[in-house]
Order: structure tokens, then sequence, then C-alpha cells
């Protein structure tokens, strides 16, 4: 790899440690570390868990550029690729080509394969049933023992009931699937655990999609499985591409349910304009704003570059890993007045929360209809409803790519 231009000598005495720690007491906010970088030089260098130095972008403006040029790469194959874990650096040369390590004319040949599902008309035939499961989780909610656990009585089986039926996967197996997307996805976990997570959830995949070969159905697996026969598609390609959605369709949403639930309960002027309107612009603006505000993914857009960039009068070299931190970007200050204060009127559309340019996230509009759906129903539906313990006594998630809350108990 060619040598870095790092900018002032003292650049490596002073570089810093990612992932960096939220502030105790803020449990919504960047970490101070992540904000202080953003001020002062948007685009620098810091150290990963195995001594490697990617670039970390932290600029609103940064980002979009990077995100959009050609030639920075989603080939973690190539280079320096900053890699989450260990777990993650040991598979990639066996990793099959997927829309989230590719990029064109192969990205776009596989990401057409799976973009049928997710367009926007397609979605919004999905409103009325999300409702229907929305109304009757918060039914079995009231009826059930007060306090109640948020997170298991309703922000985990409303996106996992929907990518379940939209995949054609069995609900019932939704402790299986969570379980094992939870510690795939666990930076911390030892690299054997991750492995055999990894590995039962591709094994689940292929056992379904060998059935959907012979017996189709109306649902997702059954259009992967259609292009397999066709021969558009390998087994292993589909295989892998049900995983990654399976894995990304229940976990985020669920996580932006319950710590969009607390932002808004510790909130209230803002959690009564959900509570109070009727008129659904009001509540799909409130809902990009809860993404930008929450940044939920919080490991980083990991990336690699294929050529030398000149950014910010950085070089960043061909083969040079590249971290680009959205959450820092959606609190940019340059972009967002009063970035640290939650205000669901703001015209908050242009975050970096579902990433951009030809790698944003496929599932958007899935995702942003289930957040309609319950945040125009919940607080509605559960006028009274309040944290059972303080907020002091949450226990927060940082060790997947997700930041949220292992349990969120709340009464009404």
């Amino acid at each position: 790899m060619a040598e870095t231009v790092t900018g002032p000598a003292d650049d490596a005495a002073r570089i810093a440690e990612y992932p960096m720690p939220r502030a105790s007491g803020c449990p919504f906010a960047p970490p101070p570390a992540l904000e202080a970088l953003r001020e002062e030089t948007p685009v620098t260098q810091v150290r990963i868990w195995d001594g490697s130095e990617p670039w970390l972008i932290t600029g609103h403006a940064q980002q979009r550029a990077l995100l959009a040029d050609p030639r920075v790469s989603n080939d973690d194959h190539f280079g320096s690729f900053p890699h989450v874990s260990e777990y993650r650096a040991q598979i990639a040369p066996f990793t099959p080509r997927m829309i989230v390590n590719t990029d064109a004319p192969e990205h776009t040949r596989l990401r057409r394969m799976v973009t049928g599902p997710f367009l926007i008309k397609r979605i919004e035939k999905l409103r009325e049933p999300i409702q229907k499961i929305v109304d009757d989780l918060i039914d079995d909610m009231l009826a059930g023992p007060n306090p109640a656990d948020l997170l298991t009585a309703l922000a985990l089986p409303v996106p996992s009931l929907v990518i379940s039926e939209l995949l054609g996967v069995p609900y019932a197996d939704h402790e299986f699937f969570q379980r094992n997307s939870s510690l795939a996805l666990d930076r911390a976990a030892p690299p054997a655990e991750s492995q055999a997570a990894s590995r039962a959830m591709s094994d689940y995949l292929d056992k379904l999609l060998g059935e959907k070969l012979t017996d189709p159905g109306d649902d997702t697996l059954s259009e992967l499985a259609g292009r397999v026969n066709a021969g558009e598609l390998t087994r292993s390609e589909a295989v892998h591409m049900g995983v990654a959605m399976l894995i990304a369709g229940h976990e985020t949403t669920a996580t932006m349910i319950s710590l969009g639930t607390l932002a808004l309960l510790e909130n209230p002027e803002q959690l009564a304009v959900l509570r109070d309107t009727e008129d659904p612009k009001v509540v799909a603006n409130a809902v990009e704003e809860l993404l930008r505000y929450l940044t939920i993914v919080h490991s980083g857009l990991r990336r690699v570059a294929k050529e030398d960039i000149e950014i910010d009068g950085r070089t960043i070299r061909a083969g040079d890993g590249i971290l680009v931190e959205i959450t820092a970007a959606n609190w940019d200050r340059e972009v967002f007045p009063d970035a640290d204060r939650l205000d669901l009127s703001r015209p908050a559309r242009h975050h970096n929360a579902f990433g951009y340019g030809p790698h944003q996230c496929l599932g958007q509009s899935l995702a942003r209809l289930e957040l309609q759906v319950v945040y125009s129903t919940l607080y509605r539906r559960v006028p009274t409803l309040r944290l059972a313990a303080p907020i002091e006594q949450l226990e927060f998630d940082n060790s997947g790519t997700t930041y949220g809350v292992r349990c969120l108990p709340v009464t009404w």
C-alpha cells in the first residue's frame, strides 16, 4: 500500500482509538471525542482493533462526497479494508460476493435481484397489515403484565413479524434468528461463537430456500429461488442475501422503536406532537428527525479507497481504509442547527442514517413505514405510557452494529 500523507508530524502520537465511548449520562449523544474530531478535523485517522489506522470521516458534507465517489469501495477483499471485528476479517476471504461487499457492475446486478420487494409502491401496500400487527401487539401488551418490557412486547415482534412475512420465514423461529443475529453481529463475541451463529443462520436459510426451489410461495425467498432456477443467481448468493435481509430487517427497526420511545419519553413535548397529530406528513417528518437524532448504526460504514482521493487537504491513498461515522455527521451543526435538540418539526430528511449513494440501505422504505405506524399508534393508544425505571438504571447495548437498550421497562 502506498505511503499515506497524515498531515502534521505529531498526528501519530495523537491518533485516537476507535470506537469511542459515549459520555455517561448522555445516552443519545454521539461520543464527545467524535464531536470534537468533527469540529476540528472531519477527515482524520484513528486506530482500530487490529492496529490499523483507517481514515475517520465525521463531517456531513465530506461523508456525502465520499459515499457517492466511485473511487470509494465496499470491497472487503481490497487493501486495508477496516473490518469491524476479528471474526469479520477472518471470514472476508471466504464470504460470497453480495450487495454489501461489491461495487458496480456486480453490485448493480445483485441489488437489482432484490430491489422489487422494497419498491415504495409495494412497501406502501403493507401499511394496513403492519397497522394490524401493531394494534394486536399493543392489545396484548395492555392485557398483560404492567409494567412491561417494550422491547420484547412490541419493538422486536413488529419488524420480526413483518420481515418474516415478507421473506417467507416462519415467525415461530424468531427466537432462533434473533439470538443468532445478535451473536453474529456482536463485535466482542469470540470469533468461534460468531462463526457458529453465522453458519446456523446460513444453514437455516439454505433449508428454506431449498423448499422454495420446488414449492415456491408469494414471498421474497421464493422470488430469489426463482432467480436461482433461472440461472440469474447462485444458491449461495440467494442464501446470503436472505440472511442479510433477515438480520437487517428486524434488528435495526426494533432498536429504533425502543430507543426512539425512550427519547420521546425523555422529551414529553415532542412525544405530544406524535400523540396528538393525525397528519401523516407530521409523522413522516418526525420519523426522519428521530432517525437523525439517534443514528442507531454506530459502528461506522466501512469502505476502502480504490484510488488516491484528495479531500479537505488530506490525501487518502489507494488501499487505505475508510470509516464513515454517521452518528457524528447527523449531529453536524453546520447542517442541523441545535443538533443536540430533538425537534420533530425539523426538516431532517437529508440525514445520513441510511447511508448515501449507491450503497444506501435497501430496506429504508420498509423501516420508515414500520416506524411511522408504530410512532403514530403507540402513544395515541397508550397516552399515559411512561418509564417504569429511572433512565439511569437502563442498560445500553454497544456490542453490535446498532446502539440501543437491552430492556425498556414501561408502565401506563
